[in-house]
């Protein structure tokens, strides 16, 4: 009987994509590549779909990279191919709300590229993540040696990449690379509930503000300041006072009903 490689479960404004090759660790084929670009292709388009969680099947692995055992068994030019075509980052890059990465075992190499795409990482205690680029001999083609150093700074990116060595979930939160750590079934409800928590935001700041960051974070910091500034005059002109006055009431009662135990 065939398995979908991937399965996606849509419930109130969240698709949650579950990689399903457990039995390969849910190694990256080129059927699941096909199959994860074909999907955030549709997410682009769904309206009804404001935020994305990405997670793994099973208990073994998030996901362990491209399948090597099917690059073994290609030809000459095989690995350089296969960081080309169906290009999973790139494909979580059309979608332009929030995708949450549920982190439930090992992201190694190109798993672990798949997660630094996600804007927000939360952490199994079983989670690890691996760069074994070094090991493999494939460079990096997802972004993963501009991302990683970016995100924990450049030193320690470099002893990860350097080595092929594993970081545990507790240090990954140390090193700022996690949002936070969590027992394993509490993973996909936590997920959710962040998840839920950007949906509740205004909807077009959800999208409008997560791509200031994005391109901010991508320019020099004086260009970023320049972006947010001429993007504040262009956006801010159109909020009106009554606009300002109901959303300030509704914080008010969130606060209260959340009994400041979320912002």
């Amino acid at each position: 009987m065939y398995e979908p490689v991937l399965l996606i479960e849509k419930k109130e404004g969240i698709a949650t994509l579950t990689l399903n090759r457990p039995r390969a660790m849910n190694a990256l084929s080129l059927e699941l590549r096909r199959t994860i670009a074909e999907a955030f292709g549709a997410l682009a388009k769904d309206s009804a779909v404001g935020c994305v969680i990405v997670t793994g099947a099973g208990d073994r692995a998030f996901c362990a990279g491209l399948d090597l055992k099917e690059l073994g068994a290609g030809g000459p030019g095989s690995a350089a191919l296969a960081v080309q075509v169906r290009d999973p980052v790139h494909a979580l890059g059309r979608f332009s709300g929030p995708v949450v990465g549920a982190i439930n075992g090992p992201a190694v190499t190109g798993g672990f590229e798949l997660a630094l795409a996600c804007d927000v990482l939360i952490a199994s205690t079983e989670a690890r993540f691996a760069d074994t680029h070094s090991r493999v001999g494939v460079m990096p083609g997802w972004g993963l040696s501009q991302k990683l150093g970016r995100a924990i700074g450049i030193y320690r990116a470099k002893e990860l990449s350097l080595t092929g060595n594993f970081l545990d979930a507790q240090q990954a939160l140390a090193w700022g690379l996690v949002n936070r750590v969590v027992p394993p079934e509490e993973l996909l409800p936590q997920c959710r509930a962040l998840a839920m928590d950007m949906l509740s935001v205004i909807p077009r700041m959800l999208v409008d503000y997560k791509k200031l960051i994005d391109d901010g974070f991508a320019a020099s910091f004086g260009e970023g300041l320049a972006i947010e500034g001429e993007r504040a005059r262009a956006a801010n002109g159109s909020v009106s006072a009554d606009d300002i006055e109901r959303r300030r009431v509704a914080m008010l009662e969130r606060a209260r009903s959340l009994g400041g135990s979320r912002g």
